[in-house]
């Protein structure tokens, strides 16, 4: 019997948003493009039951529930486009961009739609620049 192959987690964010409905998948790809091409050291899984980024590089030890590798992930409950960023509170909000004022120190992005999405790309890359300053590297 022939062992059937595990998609990879880029094949599994990918075949999630062929399931999303038209209206914003096109939408999560183009964020999605969008932070996967910030740095290589930035990559993609399900987690949560959505499409996430992560940092994959080296970093120091750390408790997994600080959730220091993770970088935003996507919230689509009913159709809304919602991007957390789970230490959101600790990245540089110059922008304004992040909202929220969560205990647990999340901070998150609604995007409408995609010219919703172009008019702040400059923002998010910024945030997401900032973020990986922040990585405890080895």
């Amino acid at each position: 019997m022939a062992k059937r192959n595990k998609p990879t987690d880029s094949e599994q964010v990918t075949a999630h948003i062929n399931k999303l409905s038209p209206e914003i998948a096109p939408v999560v790809e183009h964020i999605r493009q969008m932070v996967l091409s910030i740095d290589t050291e930035i990559s993609e899984r399900i987690k949560w039951n959505n499409p996430s980024f992560y940092y994959k590089g080296e970093m120091k030890p750390f408790d997994p529930k600080e959730y220091k590798r993770e970088i935003a992930v996507f919230n689509l409950f009913k159709k809304r486009i919602m991007l957390v960023f789970p230490s959101g509170a600790k990245i540089n909000n110059a922008s304004g961009l992040l909202e929220g004022d969560y205990k647990d120190g999340r901070r998150l992005i609604i995007f409408k739609n995609l010219i919703d999405v172009k008019s702040k790309e400059k923002s998010l890359r910024n945030i997401v620049k900032d973020w990986l300053k922040l990585v405890d590297k080895e």
